[in-house]
């Protein structure tokens, strides 16, 4: 498992594709903030509420300048799919290789109905403008957790 980001850490540079298969990279939003959340599976029902719940929280947070991208180890088709079906709006990337997932500490053991299992560990960071971490948080619920984000920012 890869170490946890702490404040102050330099974020990991990537370039991943998104839902059509267009290359995002975090430098595309340099000198911004950027919320970068982890996922484990689009299409599924904790996910769908974590990113309806960003969708509708997008012109908040856009306002108090933060970008927001989620990513999953989902390929850039089934993140197709998910953004159409939920009509979401926030960026959406995918990862198959966990090589950014890994990078960020979203990726590792974690416990999932009492065992102990690797997986994706649903987790935020934030960007600031400079290119280091300013907040992470690990093992986040899926619901409630933008509320708690938006209100830990002071937004």
């Amino acid at each position: 498992m890869s170490a946890r980001l702490q404040p102050g850490d330099p974020a990991p540079a990537f370039t991943l594709p998104d839902a059509d298969g267009t290359p995002v990279s975090l430098a595309d939003h340099a000198g911004r903030k950027v919320i970068v959340y982890f996922f484990p599976a689009a299409l599924t029902p904790g996910c769908t509420k974590q990113a309806s719940d960003f969708t509708d929280s997008l012109e908040l947070l856009a306002g108090a300048g933060y970008d927001v991208i989620g990513v999953s180890p989902d390929k850039p088709e089934k993140l197709a799919k998910f953004r159409e079906k939920e009509s979401l709006r926030v960026t959406l990337l995918g990862d198959p290789e966990k090589k950014v997932l890994s990078a960020y500490g979203a990726f590792g053991e974690k416990q999932l109905y009492g065992k102990t299992v690797t997986g994706v560990i649903r987790s935020t960071v934030v960007v600031g403008e400079d290119g280091n971490i300013e907040q992470a948080w690990y093992n986040v619920k899926a619901t409630g957790h933008v509320a708690k984000l938006i209100k830990d920012l002071k937004i």
